[in-house]
C-alpha cells in the first residue's frame, strides 16, 4: 500500500526545487527565458507539481498565496504540514505516499478535491472545517470501522467518494451502511450512484425483519387476488368462445367489476397496514435510541443494527427508506394486475364489437341479438371507466425513494 524508500536519497522541497518545478510548468520559449531572466513571482502561481520528486517533507510553500491546485502524489510524504498560507487551495493531491494520520488541513477551507488515495490512514478526521469538500478519494488506505463514514456526514456538499481497496468495503453492511448515511452520493468507488442502485442497496438490508415479513404477507394476498383474476379471465374467454346469451355476458360484467372494486379495496388496506406498521416501527426505532443515549437500553442488540442508531436522522431516513420500498413494490404490483386487466376489458370489447359489426353488414340478423350486444358493450365500457376512476383515488403513494432524506 506503502511507497518505500528508493535507492535515491529522500528529498525536501527546497528552494532549488520550487524553482525548477516553476520554471518547467512555466510558459515556455521566448516567454519562458524573459521569466526566467526577470525571475517569476511564486506569487502568480496558481498551479504546481511536485510529484515523483522522493519527497520527505513538506515545506517552503509560503510563498504560493494564490495556488489552488498542488500536486505531491507519488512521493513517500509521512506528514500533511506546512500548508496554512495556501488558503485558496481547491485540488489537493496527497495520493501514493506514506501518510497515516490526516492533519494540517484546517486552513484550507476552499478545498473541494482532495485525493489521500494509497496512504497507511486508518482514521477519517481533522476535516471538519473543509465544508466546501465535494469530491474525497481515500481508497487503498487501513480504514476497518464504518464509523468512518458517519464522520463524513456532516459534509453537505460531498457529491463523491472512493473507499474501494479498504478493509471496510468487505463489511457485508458497506454498502446499506453507504446508502443511510449518506444518501446524497452520485458516485461511490468509481461507480455512479442512482436510484435503482440506492434502492437495491436498501433492498438488502436484513435490520428490518418484522417489516420484511409484512410485505411478503401483502405480496401473497396480491399474488392470491391476481390469480383469482386470471382465472375469471379465462372463465369469460371460454364463455365467450361458446356464446352464451346476452344475460350471462352483463352478468360476467357485473362479477368482474366487483372483482375490481374487491382488487382496488385491497390494495388500499394494503397500503393502509404498510402505513400503520411504519408509523409504529418509526415509533419503537426513536424510542429505541432514546434509551441509547440515555444507557437505558439493556437488551442484546447485533453490531449493524447497533451502528444505525447514532442519531435520529440517520434511524429515520432508514425506517422511511424501508417504508418507501415497501409502499413501491404495492405500487408495481397493482400497475402490473391493472395492465393485465385494462388488456383482458378491450378484448371483451372487441369480441362484443365483432358481432355489433356483422349485424351492420347484414341487416336481416335479430335486433334483439344485436341490442343485447351493444348492452354488454356498454358494460364493458362502463366496468373500464369505472376501473380507471378507482385506480387514482385508490392509491395513496408514499414519496419517492431518497425524498426523505437528511
Amino acid at each position: 500500500m506503502s511507497r518505500l524508500y528508493d535507492t535515491i536519497e529522500p528529498n525536501v522541497i527546497d528552494e532549488k526545487m520550487l524553482q525548477k518545478a516553476v520554471e518547467e510548468q512555466g510558459p515556455q520559449e521566448e516567454l519562458g527565458q524573459l521569466a526566467k531572466r526577470e525571475g517569476i513571482d511564486y506569487k502568480d502561481v496558481t498551479e504546481l507539481q511536485l510529484d515523483f520528486r522522493n519527497i520527505l517533507k513538506i515545506d517552503n510553500l509560503w510563498q504560493f498565496v494564490n495556488l489552488t491546485k498542488l500536486q505531491l502524489d507519488n512521493n513517500i510524504i509521512e506528514k500533511i504540514e506546512a500548508l496554512d498560507s495556501l488558503v485558496h487551495l481547491i485540488w489537493l493531491d496527497l495520493s501514493f505516499n506514506n501518510i497515516e494520520v490526516i492533519e494540517g488541513l484546517e486552513a484550507l477551507v476552499k478545498l473541494q478535491d482532495l485525493s489521500l488515495y494509497n496512504n497507511r490512514i486508518s482514521k477519517i478526521e481533522n476535516l471538519d472545517t473543509l465544508q466546501e469538500l465535494q469530491v474525497f478519494s481515500i481508497g487503498n488506505n487501513n480504514l476497518t470501522a464504518l464509523e468512518n463514514v458517519v464522520y463524513l456526514r456532516k459534509f453537505k456538499n460531498l457529491r463523491t467518494l472512493n473507499l474501494t481497496g479498504n478493509p471496510v468495503c468487505e463489511n457485508e453492511q458497506y454498502s446499506m451502511f453507504i446508502a443511510a448515511h449518506l444518501p446524497d452520493l452520485v458516485y461511490l468507488d468509481f461507480r455512479l450512484v442512482d436510484e435503482n442502485t440506492l434502492l437495491d442497496m436498501i433492498q438488502n438490508m436484513s435490520n428490518f425483519e418484522i417489516a420484511d415479513s409484512k410485505l411478503v404477507k401483502y405480496n401473497e394476498d396480491i399474488t392470491q387476488l391476481s390469480d383469482t383474476l386470471m382465472t375469471l379471465e379465462m372463465q369469460t374467454v371460454d364463455q365467450l368462445e361458446v356464446r352464451q346469451g346476452d344475460i350471462s355476458r352483463l352478468l360476467k360484467c357485473h362479477c368482474s367489476f366487483l372483482c375490481f372494486l374487491t382488487f382496488f379495496h385491497t390494495m388500499a388496506q394494503c397500503r393502509d397496514l404498510e402505513n400503520h406498521h411504519h408509523e409504529k416501527l418509526l415509533e419503537i426505532a426513536i424510542t429505541t435510541l432514546e434509551k441509547i443515549v440515555k444507557s437505558e437500553f439493556d437488551e442484546e442488540m447485533p453490531d449493524d443494527v447497533r451502528l444505525l442508531f447514532v442519531d435520529k436522522d440517520t434511524i429515520v431516513n432508514a425506517v422511511n427508506a424501508s417504508h418507501d420500498i415497501h409502499l413501491l413494490k404495492i405500487d408495481n404490483r397493482e400497475d402490473d394486475i391493472v395492465t393485465k386487466a385494462n388488456s383482458w376489458s378491450s378484448s371483451v370489447i372487441e369480441e362484443v364489437r365483432k358481432p355489433l359489426r356483422l349485424g351492420e353488414q347484414n341487416p336481416a340478423q335479430g335486433k334483439d341479438k344485436q341490442q343485447g350486444n351493444e348492452s354488454t358493450l356498454s358494460c364493458s365500457c362502463f366496468l373500464v371507466q369505472q376501473a380507471e376512476r378507482h385506480q387514482g383515488p385508490a392509491r395513496v403513494a408514499g414519496p419517492l425513494p431518497g425524498s426523505q432524506r437528511g
